[in-house]
């Protein structure tokens, strides 16, 4: 396979330039996060802030405009971002899998159009998960040819970022049963969003529902959902566990500036002075380790991508299938970490601190809502003993969900 027949490039991209790009706009986006979160106020100029620095073009190759950055630099980055909004950086998630997976397709004049559409600032948001129970197998939205073009049809849920979008990708079967990927304008008249969510977390990130009735999808706008990118399913999921990595260091910064704040001590204490507390300065510690060991985990398992982009980058598919099962195990073994420590210092923090932490002023039980709505979305109560299985008795991790019947993508 030639190099040039596809867009993905080897990463160039350098933390320093990166950071001095991005970190400005998020500590800008934390400033409000606080009111945004309390009064439930949609951050849709905090998105196209980041939209215009290019946020959205961070894989592109810096040959093709973007900033040439790898898998790991951009999940990092999207941690920082979660550190500074929970909510502003899931409504990214589904936008960079899709360039992503335009950057894995082949180069044909579509996909240039695509490109050109990233680099302009255009958003994509959407989802593939339906209601009641429905799965992959029994998926009622349907991608039917017409003409020139397409008409999409059917209801989904779970729509991250849809409300910020200009496209939405929308998954659905065609009449010969064949699963399609469909790219919507958001503003098509057989496009309705609503904003129906209602979880206790995650609030502003538009995962309500987005309905559509013989929408229509450009022939150049609609994919064959087998030939999306090999490591898809890793993609969303560590996406997923930077936000919830970012929550965690965000426990940390919030707990630290509140102890410092506090004035006084419970008579059992072991100083006057909360902040000179040992058993409370442990507290903090214990909150340090978890944004550690979960900043550890997400740098891991992003790695893992990056060496399946750098094998296919080389040319060679012999050890394709065994990168993608170190994939599979490495983002499982960092769901289980990342999922536990922001749980635990989600829940911890308050331990530091006096009545005065559940204020609605500190808004502290966001981290907890927003980490334990993430922690929901795909199910960690069986990892475990996925993992199990595959280092005890050599069964593949990998899943083929689609022919299983069995979910979509978690959103």
């Amino acid at each position: 396979m030639s190099t040039d027949s596809i867009y993905l490039k080897r990463p160039t991209g350098y933390d320093a330039e990166l950071r001095s790009v991005f970190r400005p706009i998020f500590d800008r986006i934390a400033e409000g996060n606080v009111t945004r979160e309390r009064d439930r106020v949609f951050p849709h100029e905090q998105v196209r802030w980041l939209g215009e620095a290019g946020f959205g073009t961070l894989r592109i190759p810096a040959e093709q405009g973007g900033f040439g950055a790898s898998l790991e630099q951009t999940f990092q980055l999207l941690a920082e971002l979660g550190q500074a909004d929970a909510n502003v950086a899931h409504i990214w998630r589904n936008h960079l899998a899709f360039v992503e997976d335009r950057l894995n397709a082949p180069v044909t004049e579509d996909n240039n159009t695509w490109i050109k559409r990233f680099l302009a600032g255009e958003f994509v948001g959407g989802g593939w998960t339906e209601a009641n129970n429905v799965t992959l197998a029994n998926l009622a939205t349907t991608v039917t040819a017409a003409d020139d073009h397409w008409l999409v049809s059917g209801a989904k849920y779970y729509a991250t970022g849809s409300l910020y979008a200009d496209w939405l990708d929308v998954l659905g079967r065609g009449d010969d049963g064949e699963l399609w990927t469909a790219l919507v304008r958001a503003d098509d008249p057989g496009v309705t969003l609503t904003d129906d969510w209602r979880g206790f977390g995650q609030r502003t990130t538009a995962s309500g529902s987005a309905h559509y009735l013989a929408a229509r999808a450009e022939r150049g706008n609609v994919f064959p959902a087998a030939q999306r990118f090999t490591y898809q399913a890793h993609f969303y999921q560590i996406a997923m566990l930077a936000v919830l990595t970012g929550i965690t260091k965000a426990a940390q910064r919030d707990g630290t500036a509140a102890l410092k704040e506090r004035k006084r001590n419970y008579p059992q204490g072991l100083s006057d002075v909360p902040s000179d507390d040992p058993q409370l300065l442990q507290v903090i510690g214990e909150l340090s380790a978890e944004a550690f060991g979960a900043e550890a985990a997400l740098g891991r398992s992003a790695q893992t991508l990056d060496r399946i982009v750098a094998g296919r980058l080389a040319g060679s598919d012999d050890h394709a299938r065994q990168l993608l099962i170190d994939a599979e195990v490495a983002v499982t073994q960092a769901q289980l970490v990342i999922i536990g420590a922001a749980l635990r210092a989600t829940t911890r923090v308050f331990d530091a601190l006096g009545a005065s932490g559940v204020s609605e002023e500190l808004a502290l039980d966001r981290h907890w809502r927003n980490a334990r709505t993430l922690a929901s979305h795909n199910p960690v109560v069986y990892k475990a003993r996925i993992l199990g299985e595959w280092f005890v008795n050599g069964k593949d991790p990998v899943s083929d969900l689609a022919s299983r019947g069995r979910g979509g993508q978690g959103n």
